[in-house]
């Protein structure tokens, strides 16, 4: 599955993404520095009902945001040197929380996935543009 938008239609693209979730928890988000990861986590999180500020989790490694009795777990992986670190940090627990899970870095700590873990590949296709493309199992 592939969404193009730009970063005036986000919401949107946000929108679709959220419809096509249906029961997976766990995404794996791939992308170099500067192509939207976190931009497009944000605008997930606020179609998902999160009326909370959603922020980078860059330094605290996870954020927790609330959606009625329900988490959602933003995970970012760039400063983890090792999966035994990540494990530390309680990154394992979220995953296997049965809760959403937005992960970005996440070839830091491939073994931890579970199984069902989608994969959402973005590339910039220009300055305002981007497109992601979604598969069914993480890489």
């Amino acid at each position: 599955m592939e969404l193009v938008y730009s970063l005036e239609e986000i919401g949107e693209g946000a929108e679709k993404f959220a419809f096509l979730m249906k029961d997976h928890k766990v995404f794996a988000f791939y992308g170099n520095l500067g192509a939207g990861k976190t931009t497009f986590i944000q605008a997930v999180c606020k179609k998902l009902g999160v009326e909370e500020n959603v922020s980078s989790p860059s330094f605290s490694i996870i954020n927790e945001y609330k959606t009625g009795n329900n988490s959602i777990y933003h995970i970012d992986l760039y400063r983890i040197k090792d999966e035994e670190e990540a494990i530390r940090a309680g990154v394992e627990e979220c995953l296997y929380s049965k809760s959403i899970c937005f992960v970005e870095w996440p070839e830091r700590a491939l073994s931890l996935f579970p199984t069902g873990t989608q994969s959402v590949h973005f590339e910039v296709l220009s300055e305002a543009k981007r497109k992601i493309v979604i598969k069914d199992s993480i890489s």
